[in-house]
């Protein structure tokens, strides 16, 4: 009984830290200092949207995750039922106004992405960007499978955290990210396929974000394909290099109800 109370109370502590930081991060734009070296990601990012965006119209979706840069705006206006959740209060309010400018109608929640509120079997498609890495992965998974529909999917876009300099630059700057998150290793995707019974992943980013040393010059996009390219070589030839990817795309389907 006083394991299940720590336990308990632990979790809640950690859900705080969460929607403590992000409420700050919305409402000051903490992030901002980074965002040019996710300038760097736009294939894996292009990978990401078309996988979400396929037949949504009249689909159920779900979004962990909402914001400025929340996808619910584009898929609701191509016919998608939408609904976004974040744990942050802030992220929720920003979004609702933001829909409200462009003239959409998704539905935005306060909601732990860990304890969804709604009915089993409810959703086509779950998706999320950068979210997953701050959850309890074990009951996120039994969630996502609870609440998708027998042939729905989940898609996520995520971090992962096997490259050495990444890791060092993330230890260098605390202040960019929660305590509690922990960028994906390779075991955690792996434990998706005790919910899933496909579990799909594309690798991308390990030489890439050098381009961000020529973002403000005509020489970026050049070089970005460039090492984009011998990325994907590289991962093709040597698949022992995936886990030095900077991001993942995991799609998830077939769940294990």
């Amino acid at each position: 009984m006083n394991q299940s109370i720590e336990h308990r109370d632990a979790t809640t502590a950690r859900l705080e830290r969460e929607k403590e930081y992000h409420n700050k991060a919305f409402a000051e734009d903490l992030r901002k200092s980074v965002d040019k070296y996710y300038e760097t990601i736009s294939k894996s990012r292009t990978h990401y949207h078309q996988a979400i965006g396929e037949a949504v119209g009249g689909k159920v979706l779900l979004e962990y995750g909402c914001g400025p840069g929340s996808q619910a705006f584009q898929l609701a206006a191509a016919g998608a039922l939408i609904t976004g959740i974040d744990i942050s209060d802030v992220a929720i309010a920003i979004a609702g106004k933001q829909a409200k400018t462009m003239g959409v109608t998704p539905d935005f929640k306060v909601m732990n992405a860990e304890s969804l509120d709604f009915p089993a079997a409810h959703f086509d498609r779950i998706i999320g960007s950068a979210i997953i890495h701050h959850l309890e992965l074990n009951q996120a998974y039994q969630e996502i499978v609870r609440c998708l529909k027998p042939g729905g999917k989940a898609i996520f876009i995520e971090p992962l955290g096997h490259n050495p300099i990444i890791n060092l630059y993330r230890y260098l700057t605390p202040k960019l990210r929660t305590q509690d998150e922990h960028p994906l290793m390779l075991a955690d995707i792996q434990l998706a396929q005790k919910y899933f019974g496909q579990v799909k992943v594309r690798y991308y980013h390990m030489l890439s974000i050098g381009a961000v040393i020529f973002r403000k010059t005509f020489l970026f996009k050049p070089v970005l394909n460039v090492l984009d390219g011998v990325d994907a070589a590289l991962f093709a030839v040597f698949p022992f290099l995936k886990r030095y990817a900077w991001m993942s795309v995991i799609e998830l389907s077939e769940p294990k109800l």
